[in-house]
């Protein structure tokens, strides 16, 4: 499970000038990943628009950035829904070379109750090789997984951790207080990363940390050693960044701003549509002032 302390970060697909997967981007993007000693990669998350991808787009996203990665950095494959039956066949249907575990969204539309979810995965977990991380969101499920919940399927030997994404440090600290120690408690939220690495958490599954990789890993690092005052430095740094990517979207934002760093393009496939001149000219504000001030 130490695979998976610091900083993972949530790969996008981009897109080229007609709309199709750009496989050599996605190459220097990963490239870019490690060469900035980020722990460990998520692939075809939220971030990746996953759910605008056929089948085989899915399967040349995935085989690019295993190909790419070449065992150098853990792999995290986002395969979840709210059809428990299809996600088993889903994870049954995969081949699970070069890949250390699973991503798997709590049930999103259904709102089941808690229950239903704790079903949910323990189904998932029986038919999973391979280790699972869940993922609470409720700002897109519009149900909440809560700490009891996540406590009692910490008990099931395959599900390691899981990526808390509600926003909201109360339910985190409840969280960290109620599972095992060994249980990574992981931050899906750029914002909280830190305080919650810095309060017991295991780090986070970062969207800005592709722009920044290096800075941002180091930080969750410096919050891993209990050095917070030189940590909070750098979330500080950016911080504005984390407020303006979310502004129009995941991962509206965050193409815009590996676009102004040239490291990819800002397009994305509806019904997402991409970023507003204000808000690339507040990110080219922002990008600019980051490395005066570095």
């Amino acid at each position: 499970m130490s695979s998976f302390l610091g900083t993972g970060v949530a790969l996008i697909t981009p897109f080229d000038n007609d709309g199709n997967i750009d496989v050599q981007t996605l190459e220097k993007l990963v490239e870019f990943q490690i060469d900035n000693a980020v722990e460990y990669l998520v692939v075809l998350g939220t971030t990746a628009e996953a759910v605008t991808l056929t089948n085989a787009e899915k399967e040349i996203v995935k085989a690019t950035i295993i190909n790419a990665n070449a065992g150098r950095l853990p792999i995290v494959l986002g395969i979840g829904g709210n059809s428990t039956s299809a996600v088993i066949e889903e994870i049954k249907g995969t081949d699970f070379t070069a890949v250390d575990a699973i991503l798997s969204v709590s049930p999103f539309y259904n709102k089941p109750s808690q229950e239903g979810i704790y079903q949910h995965y323990k189904a998932i977990a029986e038919a999973c090789p391979v280790d699972i991380i869940l993922y609470n969101v409720p700002g897109r499920t519009s149900s909440n997984v809560l700490p009891k919940t996540v406590a009692r399927l910490a008990a099931i030997p395959n599900i390691i951790g899981v990526k808390e994404a509600k926003g909201d440090m109360d339910q985190a600290l409840k969280l960290i207080k109620a599972v095992p120690k060994d249980f990574l408690v992981i931050s899906g939220d750029d914002m909280l990363a830190l305080p919650i690495t810095i309060a017991g958490g295991a780090g986070v599954i970062s969207v800005v940390g592709q722009a920044f990789p290096g800075e941002f890993s180091h930080m969750i690092r410096l919050g891993l050693l209990d050095k917070g005052r030189k940590a909070f430095h750098t979330q500080y740094k950016i911080q504005k960044s984390i407020g303006l990517i979310f502004n129009e979207g995941n991962p509206v934002g965050v193409k815009a701003l590996l676009e102004i760093l040239g490291l990819s393009n800002a397009k994305v496939r509806l019904p997402l549509v991409e970023a507003t001149p204000k808000l690339k000219a507040d990110l080219r504000q922002f990008v600019e002032s980051f490395y005066v001030a570095s």
